[in-house]
C-alpha cells in the first residue's frame, strides 16, 4: 500500500485539522528492570524454560502496521492503525 507522507489529520491539542508528517511505528527495545520483564525472565529460569509451548504453524503472513501522525505545529504524536499488510510504502 501506498501512503502519503503528510496527511491534514485532527489534532485534538490544536482543535483543528492540521498537516501531519507520517511514520512508521516501531517497537522499542524492551526494558530488563521493568515488572512484567521481571516476572517473565524468573518464568523461563529453570528446566521449563518456555512459559509456553512454541508455536509450530503460523498462520498469519503479514504484520498489523500502526503508522505514527506528527503534528507539524506543536509535535502531538497520534497513532492510526492500518490493519494487517505485507508491505507499507511512503511516498
Amino acid at each position: 500500500m501506498r501512503f502519503p507522507k503528510r496527511v491534514n489529520a485532527y489534532c485534538p491539542r490544536c482543535n483543528a485539522y492540521t498537516e501531519h508528517t507520517v511514520s512508521i511505528y516501531h517497537q522499542g527495545k524492551r526494558r530488563e528492570l521493568a515488572e512484567g520483564q521481571r516476572r517473565y525472565n524468573r518464568k523461563l529460569k529453570g528446566y521449563g524454560s518456555s512459559p509456553k509451548p512454541k508455536q509450530k504453524r503460523f498462520a498469519k503472513v503479514n504484520k498489523k502496521i500502526a503508522l505514527v501522525l506528527t503534528c507539524t505545529k506543536c509535535g502531538y504524536k497520534l497513532h492510526k492503525s492500518l490493519g494487517r499488510m505485507k508491505r507499507i510504502e511512503l511516498v
